[in-house]
């Protein structure tokens, strides 16, 4: 049975014209009550019909963006990125987190698309499009970052990593590695598994034998590079590739307190997605794959806006590309040579 808003109204103690200008914000509501409508929201699951709302009328001029970690530098980075676009542009930007959890995700798109914002920014962590989409209002304006759904419903914004990928692996073969270790985050996203792909393309077509011990997956949070490194450690590889900012950024100084120099015992080839003093230090002796994050940021920025102002308009799909840069210190000959 569909919940109304009657339903939150008896939850929450109130009537449903204060449900209706909490949502609406058409009238003052204290923050107390506003809690207590917003709760009664979450916890019944009560979603509003967007075309009864007046997002497409009355703008807040307030966008939600939710983001699996913003302790994360690369989402941080993105988030000021999007401020910044959408503060020139006269709207404030709300940020929800959801630490890779699911159900948090769920919880933050129901409250924020009850009325809060006029659009949302999601870089999901959902591992289903159909409960995905089951959360958001018919109409309202989504656009999705980073992360992407095989179904074609919402506009995004992404970034391929296939071609510098497929390159970096084709590289450290013609340098006479044999075993390439590869970590990636969460194998649920749309993202590691393009990393992911491409790496088995670039093996096979190495003539490399691929190892499923080889392929070790981490997430977007902190220390999750260690454990996937010791067992790549453990197999012998001879270069590793970290396809996540912040998973390259704790590889490289685990590497090094481990006395294990980058470009002599190991190639590495590293995700950079924000500025930090570990890239810079290390550059000229390790591969490097540049994330356009502050352009993701703007691009995301730019789409939410034009589909608050065209909610019906045609979906669009945005897709940059990291570039490649090989490491420009040689050192040493190539592995397998005297």
């Amino acid at each position: 049975m569909k919940v109304t808003i009657s339903d939150v109204a008896k939850l929450a103690g109130v009537s449903t014209a204060t449900v209706s200008h909490t949502i609406n914000n058409t009238r003052y509501v204290s923050n107390e009550t506003k809690e207590k409508v917003y709760r009664a929201i979450a916890e019944l699951g009560y979603t509003p019909d967007a075309s009864a709302r007046s997002f497409r009328t009355g703008k807040k001029k307030i966008i939600g963006f939710i983001v699996p970690d913003i302790a994360n530098k690369f989402f941080a980075t993105m988030i000021e990125s999007v401020e910044k676009y959408l503060s020139a542009h006269g709207y404030q930007l709300i940020i929800a987190n959801t630490r890779e959890n699911m159900e948090r995700e769920e919880t933050n798109i129901r409250l924020l698309t009850a009325g809060l914002v006029d659009g949302l920014l999601v870089a999901s962590t959902m591992d289903d499009f159909q409960r995905f989409d089951a959360l958001i209002p018919a109409g309202f304006p989504v656009v999705l970052v980073d992360r992407v759904f095989e179904e074609k419903k919402y506009s995004s914004i992404c970034v391929s990593n296939f071609q510098p990928i497929y390159r970096s692996v084709c590289r450290l073969a013609g340098k006479g590695d044999r075993r390439i270790g590869i970590t990636g985050g969460l194998p649920r996203l749309s993202s590691t598994q393009e990393r992911i792909s491409a790496y088995r393309q670039a093996m096979a077509d190495c003539g490399l034998p691929e190892e499923e011990g080889l392929i070790q997956y981490g997430d977007s949070l902190e220390n999750s590079a260690c454990a996937c490194l010791d067992k790549l450690l453990e197999r012998r590889c001879d270069a590793i590739i970290v396809c996540q900012g912040m998973m390259a950024s704790e590889t490289i100084i685990y590497l090094h307190q481990k006395g294990i120099r980058l470009g002599k015992d190991i190639d590495l080839v590293s995700f950079v997605d924000y500025d930090s003093d570990v890239y810079t230090l290390y550059a000229d002796q390790m591969d490097t794959i540049i994330q356009p994050v502050e352009e993701l940021g703007e691009a995301a920025g730019e789409e939410i806006l034009k589909r608050v102002e065209s909610p019906e308009a045609p979906i669009f799909e945005k897709v940059l590309t990291s570039a490649y840069k090989p490491c420009s210190l040689s050192v040493g000959p190539v592995r397998g040579e005297a």
